[in-house]
């Protein structure tokens, strides 16, 4: 197997795995500096078959929110996934805001609304999608991680 094929197929995996998760915790870059994590619920894992195999990470937001500005600001982020019955993740990759109210109406979850209390329809929301560069998993057994380039 070419090492290119090696690759996409190890990036498939992980992205099965990640499929595992409800949450992740999105970590970014304040304009102070400091790292800001905050827990997030994935919208929606969306597979992009291109010359390399990667995905995109969405996740629903308000346009007038910190999260927002620090990603206008640095689009660097690190996603990190966490269960005890299940093998941890970290990826990181490059943000984006997008507003597309076709995708919004498409991922929205009425328990979104506990955050975003004007719902699908609020002007203010927003999606934050995420471009995996890479990703590491560590298996429940403590053995060093998979790594994995997108």
């Amino acid at each position: 197997m070419a090492y290119a094929e090696y690759q996409a197929q190890a990036a498939r995996q992980f992205v099965e795995r990640l499929r595992q998760f409800e949450t992740g915790m999105l970590i970014t870059h304040g304009s102070n500096g400091h790292l800001h994590g905050r827990p997030m619920a994935v919208a929606e894992i969306e597979p992009v078959e291109s010359e390399r195999f990667s995905c995109y990470l969405w996740f629903l937001t308000g346009l007038e929110t910190s999260k927002a500005d620090e990603i206008r600001q640095n689009q660097q982020v690190l996603v990190t996934f966490q269960d005890r019955q299940k093998p941890f993740l970290t990826l990181s990759g490059r943000a984006h805001i997008v507003q597309d109210a076709e995708r919004v109406d498409a991922f929205w979850r009425e328990n979104y609304r506990r955050w975003l209390p004007q719902g699908k329809g609020d002007p203010n929301l927003a999606l934050i999608r995420v471009r995996l560069d890479d990703g590491q998993v560590w298996e429940q057994s403590g053995a060093l991680p998979e790594s994995v380039s997108f």
